[in-house]
């Protein structure tokens, strides 16, 4: 099984060329990085996790600027957002970052996507609360007619592209992987346009998986290609153990968002699972 990482980077931490580095020195398979272009001050969106929102939050790195310097470090080490917030973005800038960063890595890029928790930081950039998801599957289609291989324009309920000339082209297509909690909504924006799931924690697979798979072949979709990635798991040889046994062959190992001495000290203790 393949053993990846996913880290809160800031300006306080261990750096992505650091960590990159390390990374594809002992053998993990790769870095996820997640994304928060800011967080309001006046908030009334809870934390999802409970308690106070801890301060990485609102002092992430730009995920694909870091992912850059990852890339350009290593040679092996797959990258991935953990996850891109798609409704933020405008889908035509969005569609060239990612198709620069997984052609400059040689198709080494995994897309998380995700539809948010903070309502606050949604809103400041436009975004309707209620309709998230849905605006998220518009963008995906929009970013795929940009990256098709012959000019294909796109017209959707929020947004349309002409037919236009956009290079460079994805090498990996990219792979994507949707993260939110189980459920028919979640399931259905999978199967659509997704190559898997991203379930943070990994909680409740053996429940879920069944599920997804009868959405995914329900939508025509080859039941050998689906694929799973526990996400910011705290690990354990059990757990483990029990996710190799459900067919899983990625999993996302959460580092502490902390300097290079504490990092190292981590990936020391993860070594175990190579």
């Amino acid at each position: 099984m393949r053993i990846s990482t996913t880290i809160f980077l800031t300006d306080e931490t261990i750096t992505p060329v650091r960590l990159a580095g390390e990374l594809e020195e002992r053998g993990f398979g790769g870095l996820y990085l997640p994304e928060h272009t800011h967080i309001p001050v006046e908030r009334t969106t809870p934390y999802p996790a409970g308690g106070v929102l801890p301060p990485e939050y609102g002092r992430v790195l730009d995920p694909f600027v870091a992912l850059g310097q990852a890339a350009a470090v290593t040679s092996q080490l797959g990258l991935g957002t953990g996850i891109t917030l798609v409704a933020e973005h405008d889908p035509i800038d969005l569609a060239k970052q990612i198709a620069t960063l997984d052609h400059l890595s040689g198709g080494r890029f995994t897309l998380g996507v995700g539809f948010g928790w903070n309502r606050e930081e949604a809103a400041d950039h436009g975004v309707e609360w209620t309709t998230r998801r849905e605006l998220t599957r518009d963008r995906m289609a929009l970013m795929r007619a940009l990256w098709a291989p012959e000019p294909t324009p796109y017209k959707g309920e929020f947004g349309s592209v002409r037919a236009s000339y956009a290079y460079p082209k994805p090498v990996s297509g990219p792979r994507t992987l949707v993260g939110g909690a189980a459920g028919p909504k979640l399931f259905a924006h999978i199967a659509d346009y997704a190559d898997g799931w991203l379930p943070i924690g990994g909680r409740g697979l053996t429940q879920s998986l069944p599920v997804l798979r009868e959405a995914w072949e329900s939508a025509g979709r080859d039941p050998e290609q689906l694929q799973v990635v526990p996400y910011a798991v705290l690990p354990s040889p059990g757990k483990l153990a029990h996710y190799e046994e459900l067919g899983v062959e990625e999993v996302v190992l959460q580092l502490p968002p902390a300097g290079e001495s504490e990092v190292l000290r981590a990936l020391d203790e993860f070594g175990q699972y190579l």
